[in-house]
């Protein structure tokens, strides 16, 4: 694949990412739900974290949260830099279509992520209790880099209690699927997928 189709495919994913999530900042309330079908449905939440919602503030006690968002923030622009510097090598020395498009739907998938930790902050306002407004003349929610992630797609395909023989959460209440993600999610996992699954392929030297 040429660099030009590549870039081309990342603006899309990123377009149709950032698209998705506007429209859900603009026009719900947070934790608001719309039930497409009884498996799938929209619901506004926001990620203040890294997967599944974990703070580093979570896992490193001493650090606050605003230097946790700060640190992880960072951290994911120097890793998109990586990914970028990889991506870019691996078209250059035309290595395997499937390790370029899994660097691709990563590198696509965490770029459509920082746009909301860096900008979303300042570009638009709260979405509790009233739906958020962009660009608000009072300013946004919080600096630049302390941005929620926005997401949306939640597929509660079964939900129930679970038989009492099954180990520690025996008779609980429980929802498969929980987490709620994003296109830019979908992307970045599809990417790591490529990479396990194919991985002899994908590393392999043509």
């Amino acid at each position: 694949m040429s660099l030009k189709r590549i870039t081309f495919f990342i603006l899309l994913i990123i377009i149709a990412d950032q698209v998705l999530k506007i429209y859900i900042k603009t026009s719900f309330t947070l934790q608001e739900s719309v039930v497409i079908f009884s498996w799938f449905q929209l619901l506004f939440v926001e990620n203040d974290g890294m997967a599944w919602g974990t703070k580093l503030s979570d896992l490193i006690p001493f650090i606050s949260e605003r230097s946790a968002k700060l640190i992880l923030t960072w951290f994911r622009i120097f890793a998109l830099a990586g990914i970028g510097y990889w991506l870019y090598t691996a078209v250059k020395n035309r290595q395997s279509s499937i390790l370029i498009i899994a660097l691709m739907l990563i590198f696509a998938g965490a770029f459509g992520n920082i746009i909301d930790s860096v900008f979303y902050s300042v570009i638009f306002s709260d979405s509790f209790p009233q739906t958020a407004t962009i660009f608000p003349s009072e300013g946004g929610y919080d600096s630049l880099f302390y941005g929620k992630v926005v997401d949306m797609l939640h597929f509660p395909i079964w939900k129930g209690y679970l038989p009492d023989w099954v180990p520690f959460v025996g008779g609980d209440y429980f929802t498969f699927f929980e987490p709620v993600f994003n296109l830019a999610d979908i992307a970045i996992s599809t990417g790591v997928g490529m990479l396990i699954v194919f991985n002899r392929k994908a590393f392999s030297a043509h």
